[in-house]
């Protein structure tokens, strides 16, 4: 979870050694490894931790009661519970780790209302409370406010160091900075004193696209394939197709076969936000004909994020796959306000808009292209990732042309 560093887990693994009877302490150490335990120890875990629960009392047990939704992934109910725990609590700090369940909803209108509540918990639990500045820097990322982000989060991590979210939050403000050297050298630190953190992995991705941001692709590159695993698709899959749309050479990839098994697996399609990556990594590879099935079947999905704007999405990266731009352009420009659907956060989902960039500048628009990007390259200090976006197609090492199709 980036609510915690790498020594929280070690931390409450000791806790609930130290009280096993209590029903807190359990049903934190369930929320920060429930990944890792199927249904069946899941419910065991939160069966007792409920039980324990009731001897300390009504917020014991509607602590744990969020736990059970939140792990769940019953994302509106535990949103809604929580709203009402922080009325009858408010300024529980233990409720904060489970905030995402307003943005795991899906619902802009959930999302809203979980900003406004982590605003207002913050001010009840004043500027003291590390744990709701770094909420609230989260939050101010997720809005663009970044400024404001970066404030809150430098000011969470004077009060709390080890603050994982803090760091995390912080991390996301300079990336809207294009901070650069100074963001990498500054998680580096992070991770120095911490290299059990849980967010490791995470944050040598922000470092590496702040390398991609102020045109280090070697160390881009390097960190890439000696920190992200076999498993770390998304993230590889992202940061090799950054490399390829501004002509780079890309890290180690993945097979286009593991992909597939991926796929296919139980729960391959079951969000819309991991079928994006596994799409990208799909992309990275050139596998065009991949593509347009994984396009065929979203668009055949009952879920309307699927049909909307996944499917669009996904072909429009087998048009670019395949050398057709203007045809990712028209896919991919009419869905600009609708983004927000493939979930995840502003940082990932900012690799649409440099697909369509390049696919512009491929089709012959780069001073649409410079329109789409111009933010970034006017209030970013590093930006030589977005100015080789904008770059002449023969300038370009072409090398979505020279990746071999699956």
């Amino acid at each position: 979870m980036a609510s915690l560093s790498g020594r929280a887990l070690p931390a409450l693994r000791a806790w609930v050694a130290a009280e096993p009877d209590y029903g807190v302490a359990r049903a934190l150490l369930v929320l920060a490894t429930s990944d890792g335990l199927d249904d069946a120890e899941l419910r065991a875990e939160l069966v007792r931790a409920h039980r324990d629960a009731r001897v300390g009392g009504e917020r014991a047990v509607s602590l744990v009661h969020g736990v059970f939704l939140f792990t769940h992934r019953q994302y509106v109910m535990a949103a809604d519970h929580l709203a009402g725990h922080l009325a009858s609590w408010p300024g529980d700090e233990a409720a904060a780790l489970m905030v995402d369940a307003f943005a795991a909803s899906g619902s802009r209108a959930y999302r809203e209302r979980g900003n406004a509540l982590v605003e207002r918990q913050y001010s009840l639990a004043g500027p003291g409370s590390w744990v709701w500045a770094g909420r609230l820097a989260w939050t101010r990322t997720e809005q663009g406010r970044v400024g404001e982000a970066y404030d809150l989060a430098v000011r969470a991590l004077e009060l709390n160091p080890r603050s994982g979210l803090a760091v995390h939050a912080r991390a996301h403000a300079e990336h809207e900075m294009g901070a650069g050297p100074r963001s990498v050298a500054f998680i580096d630190e992070w991770l120095s004193a911490d290299p059990q953190a849980v967010q490791f992995r995470h944050l040598n991705w922000h470092a590496t696209l702040q390398s991609l941001a102020a045109g280090d692709f070697a160390c881009a590159r390097r960190r890439a394939d000696r920190v992200l695993d076999r498993a770390d698709v998304g993230m590889r899959a992202a940061t090799n197709w950054r490399l390829l749309l501004a002509g780079q050479v890309p890290a180690r990839r993945t097979e286009v076969e593991h992909v597939r098994e991926l796929l296919a697996a139980p729960g391959g399609m079951a969000e819309v936000f991991h079928t994006f990556n596994l799409a990208l990594a799909l992309a990275v590879e050139a596998a065009t004909d991949d593509l347009e099935a994984l396009a065929e079947r979203a668009a055949c999905d009952e879920r309307s994020e699927f049909v909307r704007v996944l499917a669009p999405v996904v072909r429009a990266l087998a048009h670019l796959t395949a050398g057709r731009p203007q045809a990712a352009v028209d896919l991919l420009a009419r869905l600009e306000q609708e983004i927000e659907v493939l979930g995840g956060v502003r940082v990932e989902r900012e690799i649409v808009q440099d697909t369509l960039a390049r696919a512009l500048v491929d089709a012959g628009d780069p001073h649409r292209a410079a329109e789409l990007l111009y933010h970034r390259t006017h209030s970013r200090v590093h930006h030589v990732y977005e100015d080789l976006l904008l770059g002449a197609p023969p300038a370009q090492t072409r090398i979505l042309e020279e990746i071999p199709h699956a």
